[in-house]
């Protein structure tokens, strides 16, 4: 109901106002006060129209019953002496009626127009600049009270456009005196205090920023305007002796030019260009009626003109006129939208539009290089942004995947702190997420001209929430690309990593012993004592080389592991480490050959980071399988490290792939000065 009152309230002041438009014609008003009529009756409608938006749209916010408060005063003024003005042409003679409607509204006009500096301290947001205003509004209440009092009482005829103008019946003619002192004060407060709310209204905007100064910048200058153009009108007034001169009604005129079209029209520009109040919806159904019905009445006018009177009473083509009428509801439709779409968004696409585009043009197309710069080209158009950048997670940080215009310079990527969005550089930042995952991120940057607001940011989140199942296509084909690049790079290193050990290794053994043997080849005839001591040499030398080469083949893929299992494997290997570890693993039994080559050089490359990095006193491997899950866990008391500023090695990252090779997952806990916890789990198979 609260979002209904202010319309029904707007449907009886347009009733109204079109009531008195009727009395106007009869009265033959327009003839005279034709362009004066006109613009009264436009600022009712403007501000009665204003007023309702806001009401029904906005809670605790008064502007808008002021502004329909200020619509609705003088429509009954307007139409009060449009109905005097018709009464008395025709003689009727309940003169008590017409007096006491004349009565009525003469005090419930001003009572409803007067407190317009409200509008002023209140404008845009409905409070007041601060609590040290709180008097001057009470100020205007109480001098507005005391003016609508004082014209209850004031002896003498009622202010009406009639003449012989009725009596106020409740006038007390021993008061005069005093009523006059109440409203030369009350009347001078009030305008003391309406330039005082036009201060309060400059130190608001001097304070605002970004989208706020932006909606109140058209409404200060009306304000200011109207303001100069009302001190130009009293000066112009003084000393005249009660004359009015040709300069003061231009200025009184220009004056009621602003208060009529100019405040409300400012109002409509905060509303329609910088979004005050978030009325885009409101406003373009507003618009695209307003406009339906204006084009086929203006159709129908150029219709009856052209064809006449006597076409339209002629029933079959009084026939044929109501169809062409009907074919042309839709064409008029159709402009209608255009021209809604035009005022509230500009030259940008409707949202509607812009999710619907979004939607076409991704379609089918998942590479990085060509969805996500097109993803930020459509966010930029949509919102008007100076810059637009879609964001993309891959491992641990976000990176600008997207950008628009594309001939910006782009951001470094951004580091991120496990599921949270980080801060990026931008007007607005709205995280990507696809069940519950942290994909990216969409900014904006917009122009000083142009800020941000509700209605915009709300496009960006729904942009977002499109945007989650292709982020999640493009990383994957990210992570694939990159993962693919690791394993070409790792197989790279392995080969060479063999090659070296092979080279200085068992290479330079085999040699030795080569050489050797020729030594004992020439002197096992001469001295077979030294060739005795040669040839135990060259058994121990063999011994050694063999054990290499079996080493090496160990790292390939131990026989160990092949027979023994996980834990007998990790035992001999925790065994040649100069560092404490004791392994933990009960009665596992046996898994596939790539689980459980998996988990044992997770286990290896962990241990290899200990015995470089952790400087630990000890260290435990513990295996264990549950719910369908083998994890491990390798554990040191070593220094620790800052998981946040520490990026992942090789090493670290060999694990990732690894595992999530085969569905599972990594992680790791660090405290510097306490120790590291390297922790993974697999699928595996119940049986």
């Amino acid at each position: 109901m609260r979002e209904r009152l202010p319309w029904i309230v707007w449907a009886i002041a347009m009733l109204g106002l079109g009531f008195t438009a009727y009395l106007g014609a009869r009265n033959d008003s327009f003839s005279a006060e034709g362009p004066f009529l006109v613009i009264a009756m436009t600022m009712i409608a403007g501000y009665s129209t204003i007023g309702a938006l806001i009401a029904s749209r906005t809670k605790g916010n008064p502007i808008g019953w002021l502004l329909m408060s200020v619509g609705v005063g003088f429509l009954l003024g307007g139409m009060t002496d449009e109905y005097l003005t018709f009464a008395y042409r025709r003689g009727w003679d309940d003169r008590a009626l017409t007096t006491f409607i004349g009565w009525l509204t003469n005090w419930v006009f001003l009572a409803l127009v007067l407190p317009i500096p409200w509008i002023l301290l209140l404008f845009p947001d409905g409070k007041l600049p601060s609590r040290r205003w709180r008097p001057v509004g009470m100020a205007i209440l109480a001098s507005s009270a005391l003016v609508a009092v004082a014209s209850i009482l004031a002896p003498g005829p009622i202010d009406a456009t009639v003449s012989p103008k009725p009596a106020n019946p409740t006038g007390v003619e021993s008061l005069k005196p005093v009523i006059d002192l109440v409203l030369a004060v009350a009347g001078t407060t009030l305008l003391a205090l309406g330039f005082a709310s036009v201060v309060g209204l400059l130190l608001r905007y001097r304070r605002s920023r970004g989208e706020e100064r932006q909606q109140m910048r058209w409404f200060v200058a009306a304000t200011g305007f109207g303001a100069a153009l009302l001190v130009g009108a009293i000066v112009s007034g003084l000393g005249e002796g009660g004359d009015t001169r040709p300069i003061n009604e231009v200025f009184f005129f220009a004056f009621f030019m602003v208060l009529a079209i100019g405040l409300p029209g400012a109002c409509a520009i905060a509303i329609l260009r910088y979004r005050l109040y978030d009325f885009d919806v409101v406003v373009r159904k507003t618009v695209l009626y307003t406009t339906v019905a204006l084009l086929l009445i203006a159709a129908f006018l150029v219709f009856a003109v052209v064809v006449g009177q006597a076409v339209i009473e002629a029933n079959p083509l009084a026939i044929l006129a109501s169809i062409a009428m009907g074919l042309a509801f839709w064409p008029a439709v159709r402009l209608a939208r255009r021209v809604a779409d035009r005022i509230v968004y500009g030259g940008r696409a409707t949202p509607y539009e812009v999710l619907t585009d979004f939607s076409h043009r991704v379609a089918g197309s998942y590479a990085a290089e060509d969805v996500l710069p097109r993803m930020a080209l459509i966010l930029s158009e949509a919102v008007g942004a100076a810059q637009a950048i879609v964001w993309l997670r891959v491992g641990d940080e976000l990176r600008p995947a997207g950008l628009a215009p594309a001939d910006r310079a782009a951001p470094g990527a951004v580091r991120s702190h496990g599921d949270l969005l980080p801060d990026l550089p931008g007007d607005a930042a709205v995280e990507v997420r696809d069940q519950g995952a942290l994909l990216g991120a969409l900014t904006v940057s917009m122009p000083a001209n142009d800020p941000m607001n509700a209605s915009k940011g709300r496009l960006v989140q729904d942009l977002a929430s499109q945007a989650g199942l292709v982020l999640r296509n493009v990383r994957l084909i990210e992570e694939l690309r990159a993962s693919r690049q690791r394993l070409v790079a790792a197989q790279d290193q392995a080969r060479r990593k063999l090659e070296r050990n092979i080279h200085d290794g068992a290479q330079q053994q085999l040699v030795a012993l080569t050489v050797k043997l020729r030594l004992l080849e020439q002197i096992a005839g001469r001295d077979p004592a030294k060739a005795a001591e040669i040839a135990t040499q060259l058994q121990e030398e063999a011994t050694v080389a063999l054990d290499d080469l079996r080493d090496l083949a160990r790292g390939i893929y131990p026989p160990l592991l092949a027979d023994k299992g996980l834990p007998a494997a990790l035992e001999a290997q925790a065994r040649k480490l100069p560092v404490p570890v004791a392994v933990e693993a009960g009665d596992l039994g046996r898994f596939s050959q790539e689980v459980e080559a998996a988990v044992y050089f997770s286990c290896l490359e962990a241990l290899q980071n200990i015995t470089k990095y952790a400087d630990a006193s000890e260290v435990k491997i513990s295996l264990a399988r549950s719910n369908g899950q083998l994890s491990f866990g390798v554990t040191d008391d070593g220094v620790g490290f800052d998981t946040a500023s520490v990026s992942h090695g090789s090493g670290l990252q060999g694990i990732a792939d690894r595992l999530d090779a085969l569905g599972g997952t990594f992680e790791i806990v660090s405290t510097v000065g306490v120790g590291t916890a390297i922790n993974g789990s697999v699928p595996v198979a119940e049986n």
